[in-house]
């Protein structure tokens, strides 16, 4: 069994929003500036064209261009890792290898979204990206948006695989969690920022943020305190992020409120994202700048 408390991808990550200007076009100097910034306020990674990041509707050169640059702007003070995420297995096996040519450190990859495939099909397709390059895969299971869920023996099976090095838990099952992390020895990271502390109290080793965008140094703080055996600092950390967290996944578009809430605090220069996602209303806007002023990140 692999040493669990290893973090391969480091401890604290976000999964980046991909900025784009207002006519809908990839900003990859934004992108560039906005990673650098991230990783300054304490992150060991960041992972691009996900959910957050819009994948579903950013292209191929589009993808491979992200990844080029912001690698390029955080240099080796973080790990960049990239969605390879399909219902098409061929084209997620290009992602990969399209990924790893432009320069990212690790892939993502979520079970198969809309089609719902068997357990097979899950491991199959999955072992067919991981066997695609050398680079170490984080494993995505969330069943509210695939579909479909992982299971354990599904994972363990996974957990084979010599590049099969982590898992983003986001389905919300810590019971499951605690089991898990013991029998496959996957390094094992929270999949959501409201459930950080009880995923870190059976044993995993991180977070893969939304909230990151906002409050990072402090996710990263909490997760430093637990790790130094101090589980009540943590607490109390952690509750002083809580109104970011709140903010960004409350409404349950937080790919909508991570970017409207990273212009409105002048980090990137348009909330603009692409349909099938549409710009927040104006009472969505107020709301948002209200949020960001009671959690103490915006002037009232």
């Amino acid at each position: 069994m692999r040493n669990a408390t290893a973090p391969p991808f480091g401890r604290l990550l976000t999964a980046m929003v991909t900025p784009m200007r207002d006519d809908g076009s990839v900003d990859l100097d934004a992108a560039a500036a906005l990673a650098t910034h991230l990783v300054a306020s304490g992150h060991d990674g960041l992972v691009l064209n996900g959910t957050t990041g819009e994948a579903p509707t950013t292209h191929a050169q589009e993808k491979a261009d992200l990844v080029r640059v912001v690698v390029d702007a955080v240099g080796d003070r973080a790990l960049v890792l990239a969605g390879a995420g399909s219902n098409d297995t061929e084209h997620a096996v290009r992602m990969a290898e399209q990924a790893a040519e432009a320069g990212a450190q690790g892939l993502l990859v979520v079970a198969p979204y809309y089609s719902r495939p068997s357990q097979e099909g899950i491991r199959r397709h999955t072992v067919a990206i991981a066997d695609a390059t050398d680079l170490p895969v984080m494993l995505y299971d969330v069943p509210a948006r695939t579909g479909v869920r992982c299971s354990a023996d599904t994972l363990s099976r996974l957990a084979e695989h010599p590049r099969v090095v982590a898992v983003k838990d986001a389905t919300g099952d810590v019971q499951a969690a605690t089991r898990l992390i013991a029998e496959t020895g996957l390094a094992w990271y929270s999949g959501d920022d409201g459930l950080l502390l009880p995923f870190l109290s059976v044993g995993a080793v991180g977070l893969v943020s939304m909230a990151g965008h906002l409050v990072g140094d402090r996710l990263a703080q909490v997760i430093g305190e637990f790790a130094d055996g101090d589980p009540a600092a943590a607490r109390t950390t952690f509750l002083t992020a809580l109104p970011a967290i709140d903010l960004i996944g409350g409404s349950g578009n937080g790919a909508l409120r991570a970017k409207l809430t990273l212009a409105l605090l002048g980090f990137i220069p348009s909330a603009a994202m692409r349909l099938p996602q549409a710009a927040a209303d104006d009472d969505e806007v107020r709301a948002v700048r209200a949020g960001l002023v009671a959690a103490g990140l915006l002037a009232g």
